[in-house]
């Protein structure tokens, strides 16, 4: 894996709606009437349900295990929720590596990380991820590039 400070990561792409919010609410026990009922939705002062944030983050983390496949973990992740995910939005779960830098055994690789739909920032954020050097012998972080 070629680690270039600016390059951008696979972007997890997901139209969402009722469909997503359901099954994350059926695995987390989040049946909460904001996330499934448009009358709770504009009574909470929005025009319809709305999405959970902790949707978004996992948009985030299943972004990043896809790019580092069985080769890596997340060693910190951080977002800030900022806009709703409404019915019918395309997210975009994006990141783009800002620093890669030698810790031991491993080379850890700082990202900023973003859900997205369209020109609205849902969630920005920040995340540090780990890969085991090719050659632990040496101090040479995992083939390091810079543009």
């Amino acid at each position: 894996m070629n680690l270039a400070v600016g390059s951008e990561i696979p972007a997890f792409v997901r139209t969402t709606g009722l469909a997503n919010w359901n099954r994350f609410a059926a695995v987390n026990d989040e049946f909460i009437p904001i996330h499934m009922d448009d009358d709770a939705g504009k009574a909470a002062g929005m025009g319809a349900a709305f999405g959970m944030g902790n949707l978004l983050w996992s948009y985030l983390t299943a972004m990043l295990r896809d790019w580092m496949g069985g080769d890596g973990r997340i060693v910190s992740m951080a977002c800030e929720f900022r806009s709703p995910n409404l019915k019918g939005q395309i997210v975009e779960a994006r990141g783009r590596i800002t620093a890669v830098r030698g810790e031991g055994r491993e080379s850890l690789v700082d990202l900023d990380v973003w859900a997205a739909a369209g020109d609205t920032l849902l969630a920005p954020g920040t995340a540090t991820v780990a890969f085991r050097r090719r050659h632990e012998q040496t101090s040479e972080p995992l083939e390091v590039a810079t543009r």
